[in-house]
């Protein structure tokens, strides 16, 4: 079973930095994408930054040149370094990790799709 677990959200004001960090648990074999996502009331979740295990990168728009996304496939976590924070960053972001369907040849054990999902952290920029 592969959890992941959030940490560093919290109340900055404009201009300020955070950074948030998640952690996997569990058998990691095959997760391909971590990234982040956030939800703000009353709007869709939008993805903001991805890394895969190749090493592309990808950020939105949004939030292109202000965020870092990071990832140390050795610990098994992935943060974002959020830089220059606007009001209109508040929501709660969450981490993603996507399992692509795999067999392990050393063992024949066959892994199958899955999207992972943190529990959420509250990011709320004051004005």
């Amino acid at each position: 079973q592969v959890q992941l677990v959030e940490s560093g959200g919290g109340l900055v004001q404009s201009g300020g930095s955070l950074r948030l960090s998640c952690a996997a648990t569990g058998d990691t074999t095959c997760i391909s994408y971590m990234g982040w996502y956030r939800q703000a009331p009353g709007k869709e979740r939008e993805l903001l930054a991805f890394k895969h295990n190749d090493g592309t990168t990808y950020y939105a728009d949004s939030v292109k040149g202000r965020f870092t996304i990071s990832r140390d496939n050795a610990k098994k976590t992935v943060d974002l370094q959020m830089n220059n924070l606007k009001p209109e960053d508040t929501a709660v972001y969450y981490c993603n990790a996507d399992r692509e369907p795999c067999t392990v040849l050393a063992t024949g054990r066959k892994y199958e799709r899955l999207e992972l999902w943190g529990q959420g952290t509250q990011v709320t920029v004051s004005s």
